[in-house]
């Protein structure tokens, strides 16, 4: 890596089209998931004006069609309240889900000496270093956290002028591979007609300063707001939506490789999804554990198959070398999709929270949502070398 230079991230916000996309899959996943934690889902959200079609397939209890589309209804309603154009009351839903495949579900089940294979075949990485206190590279970081403090403030009646879609892009510039302060800061953001350009900015600039560590504001000249200058129209009645279409949002923000998979709408079967959440909990617990101070895993699956493929850790010289982990690692943790969930508790109603403002870099919960955020795997890495 060089050791000067800039580094950009970009978020979206909850009412992001794609992200509401994303949210109304999860919401399926945990409603599916409370009935029955070894469901299998493979859920699909498309948005547009005023419409909504789902598909995909699953293997789960049956949940009416009337609830799926209450449970869609009041996903909306909690992300976009009453917007114009896409209303939670005006609607018009499409379920086009079905059952899963029997040609995935056989590679899938276990039986008699065959363990449960993976749901896919597929690429994960994780990744962790020490740019935050959450181990997080700090260009996403920060460009989630902007958007998040944003809205949780507009949800508590504080910024009733903006609306729920908005995205933003930081830029950081780092001295000797050190983030030092943000060069440019670019938020756009919905809001209610006669609102100007110039208001907008200085609405949501105390939630941009208060979010970056001090003296890292960037200059008023590259605090960029709304450039078009109006943003009224927004959500999915301004751009179509459809799920798994922020992958890098939903990981690094560009500073660490992606395998491709999208998360949302998938049960802990589908690799896709628990595989990368296990290789960005390896990655936190190696850098935890001072072993280094950046870390990459890749963790690589054929479907059908229990154990991984291959897997490769690399921290970048800044530590003890990655193929020495390799074999700690296999021994310390359970690799295949069956160990991967027990590991973290996955079969669980826990994903609706994890898809908006990243699914990497938040804090453990107590029912085991952001399980794969913990290190207690540190203390154990550390001991051995």
């Amino acid at each position: 890596m060089p050791k000067n230079f800039f580094f950009t991230s970009e978020s979206v916000s909850e009412g992001h089209p794609d992200k509401i996309c994303d949210q109304i899959s999860d919401s399926l996943v945990d409603a599916y998931l409370g009935r029955d934690p070894y469901s299998r889902l493979a859920i699909e959200t498309f948005v547009t004006t005023n419409r909504i079609v789902i598909g995909g397939e699953i293997r789960a209890p049956e949940i009416p069609a009337y609830e799926v589309e209450q449970l869609v209804r009041k996903a909306v309603k909690d992300i976009c309240g009453e917007q114009p154009g896409f209303h939670f009351q005006n609607l018009e839903i499409t379920n086009l889900l079905h059952k899963q495949s029997p040609d995935i579900a056989i590679g899938v089940d276990a039986s008699g000496s065959k363990d449960e294979g993976a749901g896919d075949q597929g690429i994960m990485f994780g990744y962790a270093c020490h740019e935050t206190d959450v181990l997080m590279p700090a260009p996403i970081y920060y460009a989630h956290r902007i958007l998040h403090n944003i809205m949780n403030a507009r949800r508590a009646g504080k910024l009733s002028e903006l609306g729920s879609d908005a995205k933003s892009q930081v830029t950081l510039w780092y001295e000797n591979g050190v983030p030092t302060r943000a060069e440019t800061v670019l938020v756009s953001i919905q809001h209610k007609e006669g609102v100007t350009q110039e208001q907008v900015k200085e609405l949501i600039r105390p939630y941009v300063e208060s979010t970056l560590p001090k003296g890292w504001m960037c200059k008023d000249e590259n605090f960029l707001v709304n450039p078009t200058g109006k943003f009224v129209i927004g959500g999915p009645d301004g751009d179509a939506g459809l799920t798994g279409r922020k992958i890098i949002v939903d990981t690094y923000g560009g500073a660490a490789p992606h395998g491709g998979g999208a998360f949302s709408g998938k049960d802990p079967t589908k690799v896709d999804r628990s595989a990368a959440y296990m290789a960005r909990y390896l990655a936190k617990n190696v850098v935890a554990a001072g072993l280094a101070t950046r870390c990459t895993i890749q963790i690589a699956y054929a479907i059908g198959l229990s154990k991984p493929l291959a897997l490769y850790v690399n921290n970048h010289k800044t530590g003890i070398a990655g193929e020495d982990l390799v074999k700690t690692i296999n021994e310390l943790v359970d690799l295949s999709p069956r160990g991967i969930r027990t590991h973290l508790g996955l079969n669980k109603p826990i994903y609706k929270r994890t898809a908006a403002y990243g699914h990497f870099g938040r804090t453990p919960e107590a029912d085991g949502g952001f399980s794969w955020e913990k290190t207690d795997l540190a203390d154990k890495l550390k001991a051995i070398f």
